[in-house]
């Protein structure tokens, strides 16, 4: 843990390789993780860098390997995977060649073992690999498309002459009958509906109508049938009829339902105007024999059917050609696409070294401190494989150096509360991270939110069955969601641990008390009614009359149960806050002393811690004080009470006076015949301060529970006025405190600027006007700055504590909906019938599940989040930090595959 509360030392390093081992150099630096490489070429365009040609190869394998994936999604098949990632950066990766020959990731034939080869001849194995596949794939996908248009053509021609035929032998009578009963002379039925290209001489040749046929989408039907009518003013003849079987479109695959048309006309003009629709719906015209001619129908039907089935034989071939290429490309896309991109990056890297002799490069970057002699090694090691002794350099850089980045090293719990930080920005170079802490408040004040037994154990279990399936998921490629509740699998066990403990303080699950160790309250009687008074089983501060773990249940039946409860969580939702904010604040003061930061402990944080403890850690000790002072004792000092009374001599009085405690002293009698425990004799009209034996003032004089929230405003309001004192000399305590703060605001907003101006005098007491007006301009700067950080601190105080009550509003919001939705689903039906009450329950269960187990989490976990980014972080943590970005290829393909 206190390894995590600082970022790694970071070194700044220059390293100096042959450029003939650069890439070996780089493939083993890539496998440590553990150096930040620093652009030297940032005034060269990307085209202008010393190996853009390699990283443009690299693009290009990165096309056609997308192109095979594609392919491969294409017929449903899914890309094995290569394994994991740690495995394959240690093995040597192979790709698979047409030869059946193994080539390793570094260019050593595996067959053979043999020496490493290069980048270069890398790129070029795979180059000559993958285009062979790109081209076979791509020949076969033209020839298949090819197939498909000319199998797509023969089946809308069958379908054609089918429907054409079938209309010529159904409707064309009926219309030739029509035409004779309305004066209209034709010789036979079939003479008025011949053939568009039917060159046979005939008498009545005036008379007979020509015809298109073809196929047009289902889709465009409608717009196709209304624009034929507006362009011919309705004089044609259109119908239509349906191709059972949709028809795949040859570019992209889809199946397209379509229909068969025919439409008659009679002109020439109508005719182009009609090819022109055609053309522009994509509608396919087919030419027909004279449809008089059965037998010629019947051949060309015949002739057709067989060249259909010759053409479905040679598409379905094509189809398994393709998918078996697909299949073997499914099986090492993924593993080639991960040696592309480690070569990228290699190459990539390379691009940010400097040529500053021949032959060498030169690279600078940020080694964590650890690993400065494991990339020292790495180094020397790639020189020292190759055939001579090649000079290499690795040192560390001298300062001045440009700021270090961030970074911490985290396992799979820390992780995902350190991402959460980071969200909101990256901690400075060896700043204390607030993920440390987070780490336990964070899921701890989730609870206090949603604190419920059953609930929470909902929440729990979720988290354990993400912690059981961890390995399958950490395999498997999982979307956004899912990703995002693996990363946080840990704090969601953590949400949902620490909600069934708040549910256990409270005694909530699912909105009902439980009885788990017995109440240590009872009625007078076993029926008690509405309006009955428990009791304490045993004398209060006795051991059995404290429930052992957290509240007793019979708050949850009792008429000032929403009083109790608002008043409880309340207090705990102010100290919590207070507690949080003012470790915030003591962190401010252990950074500005790490980084050796003088001024900001002595006029910042010492100011601060000043004013938080006046006003608000003081806060917290009254809300303890008031809830271990024994109040019945207090109150009944300050009761008049009659000596033959059987609440004389009660052993609820255990106040001290003179030197005794708990002792009832019998008055003299006189006054009314009361007198208090402690011996004063009431006359009747005596106040609280008469009565009550201690002494400290105001009205209650101590025996009276005060008004926390009164008492606080009046420290500020009414100095010196404590009209409810709960000890000896409050109020001048209180008036010390109040000085406190008020010194503590000018301090914190003037001190500092007042020494940094003294210490500028100082250095540049012989300075120039330029110098001195930069000064100046320097100080306004500071001055404005160290007001905001004053105000912003002074009133941050006051609405950070408000705004942490909605750890009291939402866990009374939680505990109220569950109240509702179990009296209102559950109880108003169990007394109906069995479907009533399986009704409600089906409600109960919905509402729960919906309400209390999603949008209630999310909601909790929002606010829980706003308090660690505001209300802590605001008080210490500058998140300006630059986050470390090693050259890794393992991240690299950790996000390839997330992606």
């Amino acid at each position: 843990m206190a390894r995590w509360f600082r970022s790694e030392h970071m070194e700044y390093v220059s390293l100096i390789v042959n450029e003939d081992a650069a890439n070996d150099c780089l493939a083993d630096l890539g496998k440590l993780s553990a150096i930040q490489f620093t652009d030297l070429n940032p005034d060269l365009t990307p085209f202008q860098r010393r190996y853009v040609s390699y990283v443009r190869r690299c693009d290009e394998l990165e096309r056609k390997l997308r192109f095979f994936g594609n392919e491969c999604d294409n017929f449903g098949l899914n890309l094995e995977t290569a394994g994991d990632i740690d495995s394959f950066l240690e093995s040597n990766a192979s790709i698979i060649g047409r030869s059946g020959s193994a080539l390793s990731a570094s260019g050593a034939p595996s067959a053979t073992g043999g020496k490493g080869a290069s980048g270069t001849q890398l790129l070029e194995s795979l180059e000559v690999e993958l285009e062979g596949y790109e081209s076979q794939l791509k020949e076969l996908n033209a020839y298949s498309e090819k197939l498909t248009r000319e199998y797509n053509e023969k089946v809308e021609l069958q379908e054609v002459l089918e429907k054409a035929r079938r209309f010529f032998m159904t409707d064309a009578p009926r219309l030739a009958v029509s035409e004779l009963s309305s004066g209209r002379s034709s010789s036979k039925p079939g003479a008025l509906l011949a053939g568009a290209h039917d060159d046979e001489a005939r008498a009545d040749l005036d008379m007979r109508f020509s015809s298109i046929t073809g196929v047009v989408s289902t889709e465009e039907k409608v717009r196709f049938e209304r624009m034929i009518f507006r362009a011919t003013r309705g004089n044609c003849y259109v119908r239509f009829a349906p191709i059972k079987q949709p028809i795949t479109d040859p570019e992209t695959g889809s199946l397209i339902e379509k229909c068969v048309f025919i439409v008659f006309f009679k002109s020439l003009s109508i005719e182009t105007k009609l090819k022109k629709i055609c053309d522009a719906f994509f509608a396919h015209r087919y030419s027909l024999p004279d449809m008089d001619d059965a037998p010629a129908v019947d051949r060309m039907l015949t002739e057709n059917a067989q060249e259909l089935v010759d053409s479905r034989t040679v598409l379905l071939k094509n189809q398994d050609t393709r998918f078996r290429l697909c299949q073997m490309l499914a099986q090492h896309t993924e593993r080639w696409t991960w040696i592309v991109l480690r070569e990228k990056a290699v190459y990539h890297t390379l691009n940010m070294f400097k040529a500053d002799v021949s032959g060498m490069l030169r690279g600078e970057g940020w080694v964590i401190s650890e690993s400065f002699e494991d990339v020292r090694a790495s180094v020397n090691r790639a020189h020292s494989d190759m055939d001579q002794n090649m000079p290499s350099h690795v040192d560390q850089v001298a300062k001045p150096w440009p700021t270090p980045p961030t970074h911490f090293t985290t396992n799979k719990f820390t992780y995902g509360y350190q991402e959460f930080v980071n969200t909101y920005g990256v901690p400075r170079y060896r700043e204390a991270n607030p993920a440390l802490f987070t780490a336990a408040t964070f899921p701890f004040l989730f609870g206090v939110m949603y604190g419920d037994i059953g609930h929470g154990l909902f929440l729990f279990c979720a988290g354990l069955w993400l912690l059981w399936n961890e390995e399958k998921h950490e395999k498997a490629k999982l979307d956004e969601m899912m990703g995002g509740m693996h990363m946080g699998r840990y704090m969601i066990v953590m949400m949902g641990f620490f909600a069934v403990y708040a549910g256990l303080v409270y005694n909530d699950c699912f909105s009902l008390g439980l009885n788990l160790f017995g109440t240590r309250y009872s009625f007078g009687s076993d029926q008690p009614e509405e309006g009955d008074i428990a009791e304490l089983n045993g004398e209060y501060g006795d051991g059995d009359s404290v429930y052992p773990f957290g509240l007793d249940p019979i708050w949850h039946v009792a008429q000032n149960e929403l009083l109790f409860f608002n008043s409880f969580k309340m207090k705990l939702s102010v100290i919590f806050g207070i507690l949080q904010m003012f470790t915030g604040t003591c962190l401010k003061g252990i950074n500005a002393v790490y980084f050796g930061k003088r001024l900001d402990f002595l006029f910042e944080f010492l100011p601060m811690v000043a004013f938080a403890s006046s006003l608000f850690v003081y806060m917290v000790v009254l809300i303890f004080m008031k809830w271990s002072i024994n109040w019945n004792s207090r109150m009944l000092s300050a009761t008049c009470l009659d000596p033959a009374s059987d609440g004389w001599g009660s052993s609820d009085y255990q106040e001290t006076v003179d030197g005794q405690t708990g002792v009832w002293v019998d008055c003299d009698g006189g006054g009314d015949g009361t007198c208090t425990p402690w011996g004063y004799v009431c006359q009747g009209n005596d106040d609280t301060v008469d009565k009550c034996p201690l002494n400290f003032g105001g009205s209650g004089d101590g025996c009276q529970p005060p008004n926390l929230i009164t008492s606080l405003i009046n420290i500020a309001l009414a100095p010196g006025n404590v009209d409810e004192p709960m000890y000896n000399g409050q109020a001048g305590i209180q008036n010390l405190l109040l000085a406190v703060a008020g010194i503590s605001v000018p301090v914190l907003l003037l001190a500092k600027p007042y020494f940094l101006s003294k210490e500028q005098a100082a250095h540049h007491h012989s300075a120039g006007d330029d110098d001195d007006e930069e000064e100046e301009h320097g100080m306004g700067e500071v001055i404005i700055h160290q007001a905001i950080e004053t105000i912003e601190f002074v009133l941050g105080m006051v609405s950070n504590t408000a705004s942490y009550l909605r750890l009291w509003a939402l866990s009374l919001a939680h505990s109220e909906l569950a109240t509702v939705f179990w009296e209102k689903a559950m109880l108003s039906t169990l007394n109906l019938n069995w479907f009533a009450t399986f009704l409600g329950y089906g409600i109960f269960a919905g509402t729960t599940l919906g309400v209390l187990l999603m949008m209630d989490v999310l909601e909790c976990f929002l606010h829980a989040l706003r308090l660690h980014w505001v209300e802590f972080q605001n008080k210490f943590f500058f998140a300006d930090g630059i986050r470390f970005a090693p050259y890794s290829f393992k991240q690299l393909l950790v996000d390839a595959s997330a992606s």
